[in-house]
């Protein structure tokens, strides 16, 4: 693709900076601003997700225990101080949904996309500031819609069916059980809301990198967390207006009597419906979700790996690739999930294949990664030490993957804790890790002040053990048979061994769980106590780095950059130091530029 860069752009996109508090910080149509609101929307997510499974684990590690507290939280829902069968799989669902939308989907693409991309490719703002603005809001919007189905209906706290909101459960209503009437019309508008807030911020992502990259900014010459939000945002546009219509339909059993997901004779006198079809539309956006959560975090672990090495990334066109091959085999993969759903065979042989297919670029960016740290002057910071996490994490729940892949294995692991474990290694807690990295790194350039290293470095030792012990023992429990969504296994005679291990479990949670404190802590110290940040001091490339820490309104004050190498130029022979900015024009003859014209 040619490199496409308005002459004028500083100029026809730059806006005056508001002066009342309300424009400024409420309604903003500043994208740094905007990217902070979408990061602490989602902190407060992942706060309340994390609460949720603390009480699912309550009831897991002591099935049918009274808790005093209960009763002053879910008064009619746990009205003995305990957690019923109904409660634990309305915050089961609940837990799911608030983690995969509002966290693992919004803090690395609404969040560092939105406070980064413009920089990084040298912009003063997105392309449609407004757009911007109204997609945070209708975000926030479909948060709230999530809380309000928490009151739906007094002895749940939410829909019963899971995060996935399988049919005929989830459009029979009432009848189908407590929370699946109000409930799931607020849980599926929520979605709804969120699909469309997705829709405008990937049409934002894609027009800004495509058409504002500032003079010198070719393709070959993006970060790589660039080229992760970029895939990511088509992801998005593909895969979230499946779901919205899925969502539509399923609103229209609910409330307008059709019967779109409900068969015949299944508690109502509608009849022609498919559940499948649910499945099958869900899942069309499920496995691309995945990709829409890791993808920026593999962009940002690539970045980060190079930047604490030392070194330029290991093959950087294979990594840019890479990303493309991942996110476009994701599409091609979502019948996975549904080996149990009476598929035909020769149809699941198909799926298995692409399914293992994707391990190959998966494993290339991997060997690029090793490849980029190997032999590197390691800086073991922070969010170094998140990075190299991220990779371990990623590969973890990667392997794993590769027995769901295939039909004969998946058959008998698939409804148990066998997939419960890997999922959340790949897609929850490696995007987790994506989201601190960033944190960490980005936090001296977004609030103008470091973060503590030694509560940092602790804080990832404890979260890094603690993910560990909580999610290896779960494919322990899947091969031993126990079911995921059962709010105990204590009543299975199968499984009498399994509880010893389901308590140390819990015990892990709320350990690791308790290790957040000090990431609190520590950040909202760093704010406003924090030692004062210079504009590079991480010694980085990139154009962030070359412009005042916060960044002024417009970013680079009126002054377009200019950029004439690549954005990994570390240890280059013959350069006055060991890192080399994109804006540095004095590029030494004896080194090769990470990316140059010649790769548009």
């Amino acid at each position: 693709m040619a490199d496409v860069v308005h002459p004028a752009h500083g100029e026809v996109h730059r806006h005056e900076p508001p002066s009342g508090f309300i424009r400024k910080y409420i309604f903003s149509t500043d994208h740094k601003v905007i990217g902070i609101q979408y990061w602490f929307l989602a902190l407060f997510s992942v706060i309340l997700g994390m609460l949720l499974s603390v009480l699912m684990r309550l009831q897991l590690g002591w099935p049918g225990e009274e808790f005093g507290f209960l009763k002053t939280i879910f008064p009619t829902a746990a009205e003995g101080g305990t957690i019923t069968p109904d409660l634990y799989l309305s915050l089961v669902t609940m837990h799911g949904t608030v983690m995969v939308f509002f966290v693992l989907t919004t803090a690395p693409q609404g969040g560092f996309g939105n406070s980064f991309l413009p920089i990084q490719i040298g912009a003063d703002d997105m392309a449609f500031p407004v757009l911007n603005m109204m997609s945070f809001w209708i975000t926030f919007l479909g948060l709230v819609v999530l809380l309000g189905a928490f009151f739906a209906t007094a002895n749940v706290i939410g829909p019963i069916g899971g995060w996935t909101g399988y049919a005929p459960l989830s459009a029979l209503g009432e009848k189908a059980g407590p929370g699946q009437g109000l409930g799931v019309v607020l849980w599926v508008s929520s979605i709804a809301l969120f699909c469309i807030a997705s829709l405008l911020g990937a049409l934002n992502f894609i027009t800004t990198m495509l058409n504002m990259r500032t003079r010198g900014m070719s393709l070959m010459r993006l970060p790589l967390t660039c080229w992760g939000w970029f895939t990511t945002a088509v992801l998005a546009l593909l895969s979230f207006p499946v779901l919205l219509a899925a969502g539509i339909l399923l609103l229209l059993d609910h409330l307008a009597g059709t019967s779109f997901f409900i068969p015949t004779n299944v508690l109502d006198d509608r009849q022609g419906g498919s559940p499948i079809l649910w499945q099958h539309l869900f899942w069309f956006f499920g496995h691309p979700e995945v990709y829409i959560a890791i993808l920026p975090g593999m962009g940002l672990a690539s970045h980060i790996l190079a930047t604490f090495a030392r070194k330029p990334v290991f093959g950087y066109r294979v990594m840019v690739y890479a990303i493309f091959a991942i996110g476009l085999l994701g599409f091609f993969v979502w019948g996975h999930h549904m080996f149990i759903s009476g598929m035909s065979p020769y149809t699941a042989i198909v799926f298995s294949v692409i399914t293992l297919t994707i391990g190959v670029p998966s494993a290339i960016k991997t060997f690029n990664w090793i490849g980029t740290i190997w032999g590197g002057q390691i800086r073991f910071t922070t969010p170094m030490l998140f990075a190299l996490g991220f990779v371990s994490l990623f590969v973890s729940g990667g392997i794993t993957g590769l027995f769901l892949g295939q039909t004969s294995l998946d058959l008998p692991l698939h409804d148990t804790y066998f997939v419960v474990g890997h999922f959340h290694l790949i897609m929850g807690v490696a995007a987790i890790f994506g989201i601190f990295m960033g944190t960490y790194f980005w936090f001296p350039k977004m609030f103008g002040r470091m973060m503590n290293e030694g509560l940092g470095k602790i804080h990832f030792w404890f979260s890094f053990i603690g993910v560990n012990v909580i999610f290896i023992p779960f494919h322990v429990m899947g091969m031993s048979g126990a079911p995921r969504r059962y709010a105990t296994h204590g009543n299975l005679e199968f499984l009498s061994n399994v509880m010893p291990l389901s308590k140390f479990i819990s015990y892990a949670v709320f350990f690791t769980v308790g290790a957040q404190i000090i990431f609190l802590i520590n950040l909202f110290w760093s704010m406003f106590k924090g030692k004062k940040a210079s504009d590079n001091p991480w010694e980085a490339t990139t154009l962030e780095w070359t412009i005042p820490s916060p960044p002024p309104y417009d970013n680079f004050a009126g002054r377009v950059p200019v950029v004439y190498r690549g954005p990994y130029e570390y240890s280059v022979p013959g350069a006055p130091t060991d890192f080399s900015m994109q804006t540095d024009p004095d590029e030494p003859k004896a080194a090769e530029p990470a990316g140059d014209e010649s790769g548009d």
